[in-house]
């Protein structure tokens, strides 16, 4: 517990203040808000630390991640909402923080609102935490008043964001972990089960079948040989890596993404998704719409849905309709540019932005479970046929052995 001093304005204009004990300054304001009245300010009574020896003292850690700027998003929208100033709202939630290296920054973003600076400029100075669609977002909140209801907005999509992401990285386990048994089990029967019926083969080779004769060559290669294909995978990893980070192989990886069986509706499924609620939310929060372009092309997650947004940026700067691009470009279904054209000619963008984004949104659930339920059974009868060929390759030759002995 600790404790804290509040001021609040009560009928008539009269200021009362006090000092309460609480474990943080949101729990201290719900306190003096029990007291009728409205809160005008909560802050700790005393004894803390400077900011600057709290800094010095701070141990950096890794960077924060999406669900970290949710739940500080969150808290702050409450606080505000409360009537708690911007100031001792951040000071409240920096002091619940575990993340230190994230504290750290709260307290610089602190530092700088004390400064005079805007909350959106003081949150811009951090880009690798803060977007650049949060920043123009909060900007957009203080020129219109709608603070705290922009940033319930805010934590809304990024919680539609991390949920996504959840939903993707689970479609991907279960497909992941039989990958890896199928594999374990292949390594297992050519470096353990396969020797033991060498001496069962042995100078009898001319008269085992194809597969047994090649699942021998693989065992042995295996066994003896196995260092050259570690570094034959570890180099095929490394060029990837070396691909994957020049123009022309990330423009090669978004194409073939969206032209994998099965996987492809699913990519693009997000892809849409993203860009048409980071638009929608962008639209509806007031931000100019040459800027709503260009960071929506710049959260799309693939090259080529990035060069449509920014094809319809080019569109609307020469004074000519979003949709233009769009029916040129085969990425969006004609369904949705069609309510895309309806929303820009009846002025109500942004709302059908956003239903076409729920929509998807719900669509990209379904689809990922779809996809998943397909990934199953495929990897199953893989793996099943990977490991029955081994077991036919070696029990046909002991059958065919028996039956000559016979």
């Amino acid at each position: 517990m600790a404790r804290y001093k509040y001021e609040i304005q009560v009928d008539g204009g009269t200021i009362k203040s006090g000092v309460v004990n609480a474990a943080s300054v949101m729990a201290a304001s719900e306190i003096a808000q029990g007291f009728g009245g409205q809160v005008i300010s909560v802050e700790p009574a005393g004894g803390e630390e400077s900011l600057f020896a709290r800094m010095q003292n701070i141990r950096v850690e890794s960077r924060p991640g999406l669900k970290e700027v949710m739940y500080f998003t969150k808290q702050l929208a409450v606080m505000i909402k409360a009537g708690i100033s911007i100031r001792d709202a951040i000071a409240g939630i920096q002091e619940q923080v575990t993340n230190m290296r994230f504290q750290k920054m709260l307290l610089q973003v602190q530092q700088g609102v004390e400064a005079g600076t805007p909350f959106s400029q003081a949150l811009a100075r951090h880009p690798k935490t803060f977007s650049t669609l949060y920043v123009n977002m909060v900007r957009a909140s203080e020129m219109s008043g709608k603070f705290s209801t922009m940033l319930e907005r805010i934590a809304t999509y990024q919680e539609q964001q991390a949920e996504t992401r959840s939903m993707i990285k689970g479609a991907m386990i279960y497909p992941a972990v039989l990958f890896t048994l199928s594999v374990s089990a292949v390594i297992f029967l050519l470096s353990w089960v396969m020797p033991r019926f060498l001496n069962i083969f042995k100078g009898k080779e001319h008269m085992l079948p194809k597969p047994t004769k090649m699942l021998l060559a693989a065992s042995d290669f295996l066994r003896n040989d196995w260092m050259f294909l570690i570094g034959g995978f570890v180099a095929l990893i490394v060029g990837l890596i070396f691909a994957l980070r020049t123009d022309a192989g990330k423009l090669y990886f978004d194409k073939f993404k969206l032209k994998i069986p099965i996987m492809g509706r699913m990519f693009r499924a997000i892809y849409i998704s993203r860009g048409l609620q980071t638009m929608g939310e962008l639209v509806n929060a007031g931000v100019p719409m040459l800027e709503t372009l260009d960071i929506t092309a710049d959260v799309s997650g693939n090259l080529l849905y990035r060069d449509l947004w920014l094809s319809v940026r080019d569109s609307v700067q020469e004074g000519d309709k979003i949709v233009t691009p769009l029916k040129k470009s085969t990425l969006f279904p004609g369904s949705v540019v069609q309510m895309i054209s309806a929303g820009e000619e009846s002025g109500q963008l942004g709302s059908v932005l956003t239903d076409i984004s729920e929509f998807y949104a719900r669509e990209l659930k379904e689809t990922i479970k779809a996809v998943t339920s397909l990934i199953e059974p495929i990897m199953i009868v893989l793996m099943g046929g990977v490991v029955g060929f081994i077991a036919m390759s070696i029990i046909l030759p002991v059958f065919k052995m028996s039956t000559m002995a016979g």
